[in-house]
């Protein structure tokens, strides 16, 4: 799809004409021979092209007793590669005006290229992504002094109530679930890995069956198919790695954690929702109302407009591959805590019990899908979208539909999504700040 094409689609969405009588936006998707997913969306306007490579190789795959071995391998991969060193890596990207990066969660570990897609320029550019993907090195000096690095990041992190009451909210919320790791990992974890771990790890989950490949912008499909292949045949025949475990519901449970913090910080949530789940608008869109839409919530006039007790209060739900958390979130001073964290739970026990309101649910359908265009008018948004639908196995259509599947919402289906995925009696509550107490 051309340019002119991607500017008739946002224009058809911002007039709000029917996406039908519209030119769509094509994604084109096929798998390697080595068994890779790709991806691809053609345009022409633009002299660049944007490749993303995932895995299934988050911090929820680190093993028992390694926790951070996700995070250390993934970044050392552009730390010495096919026999460069982490300097000449750097300095080749300058050369042709070429950006490589990457991204870690619990679910996958991606890298990403952006580069001009003249000649000359992409090819060094790939060949520079190939050895990143394909051979990392693992200097042995260079894996000691990234987890020096990664010990500090975390340590530094332990002094953050904000840090502190997120990872305590995931252990509480998910207990031996993998989704409970840390992505950062634990410091005396950390300080185990050997270089044998990382490559171990490596050769497990960074395959070709285990690969999503994203590529948008200024080539062909057969370009692509070529790039797609030339990436993949490069990469180990590892099994994909095995589904993670569904997790159970949290119990419910309220943990207060002392910290020499001005203010507390506050969490409260339950498991919420895979990225596949078929409640998943209903709940996004009901979302808004409740928290997520900013100064328009429900929990902004409850919490802070009304009574002041915080500068901001917010809910979302987190999709992940397996159920995400739905995690409702403020800061308020330390001597009304309670009572904000009260307002904040009788917002959201009277929202599953009734819902937004009409013009509540209108003003959010309105605004989420006005805004709309502005999440894929770039190419590095479009690509964006299209590794999230390569990796969770969303349908070609996602973006085709999505105002529409926005627009279907209606009150009753958001308090029947709500009822079915949040237990007002079964939350996760925790504290960051003040003396704390565990109860």
């Amino acid at each position: 799809m051309n340019i002119l094409s991607i500017q008739a689609f946002l224009v058809a969405l911002l007039l709000g004409l029917p996406l039908s009588a519209q030119a769509a936006l094509a994604i084109q998707h096929w798998q390697t021979p080595q068994g890779a997913r790709v991806y691809f969306v053609e345009s022409h306007e633009l002299p660049m092209l944007d490749i993303a490579v995932d895995f299934a190789a988050g911090s929820a795959r680190d093993p028992a007793g390694k926790s951070g071995l996700a995070r250390l391998t993934h970044g050392l991969l552009d730390q010495g590669a096919g026999g460069l060193s982490e300097t000449e890596i750097a300095h080749r990207l300058a050369d042709v005006g070429a950006v490589l990066s990457g991204r870690l969660d619990r679910d996958r570990a991606g890298v990403t290229l952006r580069t001009l897609s003249s000649a000359a320029e992409k090819e060094k550019a790939l060949d520079l992504l190939a050895r990143v993907l394909q051979r990392p090195d693992f200097p042995q000096a260079v894996v000691k002094r990234e987890k020096r690095r990664l010990i500090a990041s975390i340590r530094e992190d332990e002094a953050d109530p904000g840090n502190v009451v997120s990872k305590a909210f995931y252990r509480a919320l998910y207990g031996d679930h993998p989704y409970a790791n840390d992505e950062s990992g634990e410091p005396a974890a950390v300080a185990r890995l050997a270089r044998g771990d990382l490559q171990a790890f490596y050769r497990t989950h960074y395959s070709a069956p285990n690969a999503v490949i994203s590529l948008m912008g200024d080539i062909t499909r057969a370009e692509a198919e070529a790039i797609a292949g030339r990436l993949a045949a490069g990469l180990s025949g590892a099994a994909p790695v095995p589904a993670l475990p569904k997790p159970a519901p949290a119990a419910a449970s309220d943990t207060r954690i002392a910290h020499p913090s001005t203010q507390s910080h506050v969490l409260v949530g339950g498991v919420g929702m895979a990225r596949n789940d078929p409640d998943f608008f209903p709940l996004f869109v009901g979302n808004y109302v409740l928290g997520g839409g900013g100064f328009d919530s429900q929990l902004m006039r409850e919490v802070r407009d009304k009574r002041g007790y915080a500068y901001s209060a917010y809910s979302y739900f987190l999709p992940m591959r397996e159920a995400g958390p739905f995690q409702l979130g403020l800061q308020t001073k330390l001597e009304q805590t309670d009572d904000a964290l009260k307002v904040a739970r009788d917002t959201l026990r009277q929202f599953i019990a009734n819902g937004p309101t009409e013009a509540e649910l209108n003003q959010a359908k309105s605004n989420l899908t006005g805004g709309f265009p502005l999440r894929i008018d770039s190419n590095r948004k479009i690509l964006d979208y299209l590794a999230v639908i390569g990796f969770y196995e969303l349908p070609l259509d996602y973006l085709d539909t999505w105002v529409d599947r926005v627009n279907a919402v209606d009150v009753a289906a958001v308090k029947q999504a709500f009822a079915r995925r949040i237990d007002p009696d079964r939350l996760v509550i925790v504290v960051v700040g003040g003396a704390g107490s565990a109860r």
